[in-house]
């Protein structure tokens, strides 16, 4: 009776059952008369649903898997970024971590930033996973060579942010060692301009992320939370850490290139050292460690000679030698290049005039190196 109704035009079928009968009479739709009614709903085995993308009409269910497997396959396999130009990238990239030691930071950002817009405008087409990887991985360090260049001209909102930005990138790379190099290198920020706890955190969640496995960074981040720990007062665990980074950094020996941005090479061990001994008062192995550590800087290398000599400084002054701290702290701005005169330098140069004694502060080495430190970079 039902179908008597469907085939006199008085009712119309649903589609879904357009489709079963379709199947019961192996027809089509404008072959049983159904040409008008609404789409017909194709029945899929249960857990196929959805899979239309590409088939052609006429398609077996299995003939569209094999067609859906095709196109992805050929989706995983298509790549904007050939094998050679990833090697480019790599070179240019290991190139600027090299050149980023003796480069002031205000030309290097510009080096950095032209290197980034390249990565970008690869990492914006799809790339098979590997190549994605390794484009987050090279976005992670430029990102983090920016953001410590904007710390050293004391642009520190945006120092904070390209920091995020190349924690962000370091994580979607997945590499453990590079997302915990970032969050390490991303504590310098707060150790010299504060809150020192948040550089605490940010070196031990470094840590966490190595499960402590002896590594360069796991040293480098033992010794940056041993600095920062000092520089709060807390000087059993600033030598705990102190010690934790000495044994890490003896079981993995030298390693890597020492004029490499990314490397963390004796010299650097030494100059967080220095730090962590400056800061507890003991001046006496302070001044031995930056003794060995300046013996191993080049000449040509950028800021870290100054801020050793720096220390030696505030060492001076905690050892009541004001005219003695306020010639090491003067000498090192007046004999550094203007470019390198930078905020961070000058700041860490303050440092040496509030290590006084109080009653000196204002004796006239003091107020000569204030002098100093009030010209603008360029004019010494």
């Amino acid at each position: 009776m039902q179908l008597g109704y469907w085939e006199t035009g008085k009712n119309h079928p649903k589609p879904v059952t357009v489709g079963l009968l379709c199947s019961f009479y192996k027809s089509t739709p404008d072959e049983l008369g159904f040409a008008s009614t609404a789409a017909v709903k194709t029945l899929v085995p249960s857990g196929a649903a959805g899979i239309q993308a590409g088939s052609t009409p006429g398609e077996s269910f299995g003939q569209r898997l094999d067609t859906a497997r095709r196109e992805t396959d050929r989706t995983l396999a298509s790549a904007s970024v050939t094998p050679a130009q990833l090697d480019l990238l790599d070179e240019r990239v290991g190139w600027a971590r090299h050149q980023y030691l003796y480069t002031p930071p205000a030309p290097i950002l510009e080096t950095l930033l032209s290197l980034l817009a390249d990565i970008d405008d690869l990492a914006g087409d799809r790339q098979p996973a590997a190549v994605q990887v390794r484009l987050s991985e090279l976005t992670a360090i430029l990102a983090t060579l920016i953001a410590d260049a904007l710390m050293k001209l004391g642009d520190l909102t945006r120092s904070q942010a390209w920091y995020g930005t190349a924690r962000a990138a370091a994580d979607d790379s997945g590499n453990v060692e590079l997302r915990a190099r970032v969050r390490a290198q991303a504590a310098m920020l707060p150790f010299y301009y504060g809150p020192l706890e948040v550089a605490v955190t940010l070196t031990r969640e470094a840590r966490m992320i190595t499960r402590g496995r002896p590594s360069a960074t796991t040293a480098f981040a033992a010794a940056a939370e041993a600095r920062a720990l000092a520089k709060l007062g807390d000087r059993y665990d600033a030598q705990r850490a102190l010690r934790l980074a000495a044994d890490l950094f003896e079981q993995i020996g030298p390693s890597g290139d020492a004029d490499d941005a990314f490397s963390f090479p004796e010299r650097r061990f030494l100059l967080y050292r220095s730090g962590a001994l400056t800061a507890i008062g003991d001046t006496a192995q302070a001044r031995r460690v930056q003794a060995q550590a300046l013996e191993l800087y080049p000449t040509r290398t950028g800021i870290d000679p100054a801020l050793l000599q720096l220390e030696a400084a505030i060492c001076s002054a905690l050892d009541r030698l004001p005219t003695d701290a306020c010639d090491l702290a003067g000498s090192a701005i007046l004999t550094i290049l203007p470019a390198y005169q930078t905020p961070i330098l000058r700041a860490r140069a303050h440092e040496v005039i509030r290590a006084l004694p109080p009653p000196t502060r204002s004796s006239r080495p003091a107020r000569e190196l204030r002098e100093i430190l009030a010209l603008p970079p360029g004019t010494m």
